[in-house]
């Protein structure tokens, strides 16, 4: 499957309060589950403990925030995301104990603690493992996965056509909502997706981010701005 990171995942409850305990150690993920890129970032694979861990919508929420925009305090998170502090600050540890964010030493202080992102993103390999798992738990967690994904993807997409007017040229002319049908067999569809993946990422330096934390608006003076790209191919039921 995909990537999903910040930006990506290569095919997040009730509100609670954080308890008065420090968090776990990290269950840092088997040094074979983690791939380095190019760039010196890391993309984790999911296995079914981990991927229990993070099908939750705010777990899901949270990652994609600190993926994207940097470290931040659960308030500052609370904020964006529009819950308390008190779910947010205990998400963050149940993401903690699994390996997926950590502390960021650099801005902690005694009075707020900044959490940050292991991983620039997320996948998994073989959809097969999670969907014929023995445990109804890790298929639930599959299902809950792919659809708040698919949802966080359609609400982006809903966010950007209803602020369309506030954006100036060239940027209103830059969205692009294009469907195809090909026929293709599972090994050409794995390489396009594959190939889609490299195009992508081959433009992802081509404009320098800022430091992690320090985003600047979008679009920004420079003439830059934030460009999310959904890439989404299934094969069809034509009957």
């Amino acid at each position: 499957m995909p990537e999903t990171p910040a930006d990506e995942i290569r095919p997040h409850d009730t509100d609670r309060t954080a308890a008065a305990a420090g968090p776990a150690e990290p269950a840092a993920p088997p040094a074979t589950d983690v791939t380095a890129l190019a760039d010196g970032d890391t993309v984790r694979r999911l296995d079914p403990r981990s991927l229990r861990a993070l099908a939750h919508p705010l777990r899901m929420r949270l990652m994609s925030d600190l993926q994207e925009f940097g470290p931040a305090t659960a308030s500052k998170l609370a904020d964006r995301l529009g819950e308390s502090s008190g779910a947010t600050s205990y998400h963050l540890r149940q993401l903690a104990a699994h390996g997926f964010v950590e502390d960021d030493p650099e801005r902690g202080t005694g009075r707020e603690r900044w959490w940050k992102a292991v991983h620039r993103g997320t996948r998994f390999d073989d959809v097969d493992q999670f969907l014929h798992h023995p445990d109804p738990g890790v298929r639930g967690a599959l299902n809950t996965f792919m659809h708040e994904l698919a949802v966080s993807h359609a609400e982006q997409l809903s966010t950007w056509l209803g602020t369309l007017h506030e954006w100036q040229e060239p940027w209103r002319s830059v969205g692009d909502m294009s469907n195809f049908s090909l026929r293709l067999t599972p090994e050409l569809a794995t390489e396009l997706g594959r190939r889609m993946h490299d195009l992508i990422e081959s433009y992802r330096h081509r404009v320098p981010e800022p430091p992690a934390g320090q985003h600047p608006r979008s679009p920004a003076a420079d003439g830059t701005a934030s460009v999310r790209i959904h890439f989404h191919a299934f094969p069809r039921r034509i009957d």
